[in-house]
């Protein structure tokens, strides 16, 4: 008869340097998650989860394993739920592992996914599928009582399109100029309010996550058209001659600084869910991959709702 081999459990013992660490845990697990839906057809994603942990000083290390084994138990208990979002999915693991993790002060769990949604094109109106990356957070506090406190976000990242404003001007500027060489300046400012004029042009990469809080409901569907919305034009996978025009004159009638587009999100949000409590975290960022530069542009804003409507004077 065999006896149990009783392996020894290295992580509880005590490190040689007391440090305690602010996070430690594994990323790029990947899951199959279908998430169905109410008389609608389910969602397919293929995930990718981060999953960490704080570290006391006292502690060598964490119990790794036990962070995937909390991502695929909650994944399998909420399968056919149809009223789970992937925000709450990010809570209910970082629940899991809080009770897994009973030395742990901190918990954080993220979600990326690819989300395929439908668009039109422009001009044809071809229906044609587009791809963004749905977004999912939540972070575990545990006070010293033991009591467990969890804030979850949901959020999404965009591909679109910007149109450099101050080239734009420019180049309106200069043409206005040898215009008016020939043709009179009632004419002139004619052709000027009729014409379409050229700039360089960025693909945009929008960002935007937003706190939900407990008994709240915040869509992915909305995220993604505000961020959309907040660029000089979107981009599709399929455009047609016709397509392809409208789509840039819609974006030469529409410039955007990197600026513009935080700030456009930002108003649409807080348009859309004014009624989010004061204290629910919004973050917007943008990312314009310059054309005529070799760097990038970038801007950011991290805000309350409530400080958000003071400054909208809502």
């Amino acid at each position: 008869m065999k006896l149990a081999v009783c392996l020894p459990d290295t992580q509880d013992g005590a490190p040689h340097i007391p440090i305690k660490l602010t996070r430690v845990g594994v990323t790029g697990v990947k899951k199959l998650l279908q998430l169905e839906r109410a008389n609608k057809r389910p969602i397919i994603l293929l995930p990718t989860f981060d999953a960490f942990v704080d570290l006391p000083n006292n502690q060598k290390g964490v119990h790794m394993s036990r962070n995937p084994e909390a991502i695929s138990e909650v994944l399998d208990d909420v399968s056919k739920d149809k009223s789970v979002g992937v925000e709450s999915l990010c809570a209910k693991i970082v629940e899991r592992m809080m009770e897994k993790h009973e030395y742990a002060e901190r918990v954080e769990i993220s979600m990326t996914s690819d989300y395929m949604f439908m668009r039109e094109s422009p001009a044809t109106k071809r229906e044609t599928q587009e791809m963004c990356n749905l977004k999912a957070k939540a972070v575990g506090l545990r006070d010293e009582e033991g009591n467990v406190e969890i804030r979850k976000s949901i959020g999404a990242e965009l591909v679109g399109m910007t149109v450099c404003p101050c080239a734009q001007e420019s180049v309106r500027e200069s043409d206005k100029i040898r215009l008016l060489e020939f043709l009179d300046e009632e004419t002139t400012q004619k052709v000027l309010d009729t014409v379409t004029f050229a700039s360089h042009n960025q693909r945009g990469i929008g960002t935007l996550l937003i706190e939900v809080p407990e008994g709240w409901e915040v869509k992915g569907e909305d995220i993604i058209e505000i961020i959309e919305k907040s660029m000089s034009a979107p981009v599709f996978e399929l455009l047609k001659r016709p397509d392809e025009n409208a789509n840039v004159l819609n974006a030469h009638r529409n410039p955007a600084f990197v600026e513009d587009c935080v700030r456009n999100m930002m108003e649409m949000i807080a348009e859309k869910y004014s009624d989010l409590p004061d204290e629910t975290l919004i973050t917007a960022r943008q990312e314009n991959e310059e054309s005529i530069h070799r760097h990038n542009a970038y801007a950011e804003k991290v805000t309350t709702m409530g400080e958000l409507k003071a400054e909208l004077n809502m």
